[in-house]
C-alpha cells in the first residue's frame, strides 16, 4: 500500500459526528497531495461553512494523518469552494443515508 492509499484509509477513521459518516465517504477531502519528503497537504471541506464540528473534524483529520509513520508535515487546507454537495458523497457514503 502507497503512502496515499494509507492516508486515505486513515482518513476513513474520521467521523462527521452529526451524520456518523466518515469524512471520505461523505465527500468532505478533495484532495490529498504528498511531497517526495512526505510532507501531506489535504484539501478539504466541511458540510457547510457555519459547522459547529469545524474545529474536530479538521483536528482529528490532522491527527489520524500526524500517526502514520512515514509522514513529516500535515497540513489541513480547509476551503468552501467547491461548495460540499451530496452528489460528492461516495456510493457508500450515500447507502448510509438509504440513498
Amino acid at each position: 500500500m502507497n503512502l496515499k492509499e494509507k492516508v486515505l484509509n486513515e482518513l476513513k477513521t474520521v467521523y462527521d459526528p452529526e451524520l456518523n459518516i466518515n469524512v471520505v465517504d461523505l465527500g468532505l477531502i478533495y484532495n490529498v497531495e504528498i511531497t517526495d519528503d512526505a510532507d501531506v497537504t489535504i484539501t478539504m471541506t466541511l458540510t457547510t461553512p457555519g459547522c459547529p464540528l469545524h474545529d474536530s473534524i479538521t483536528k482529528g483529520v490532522r491527527y489520524c494523518v500526524e500517526g502514520i509513520e512515514e509522514t513529516r508535515n500535515v497540513e489541513v487546507n480547509l476551503v468552501w469552494e467547491p461548495a460540499w454537495s451530496p452528489d460528492k458523497m461516495t456510493a457508500e457514503g450515500k447507502s448510509y443515508l438509504g440513498r
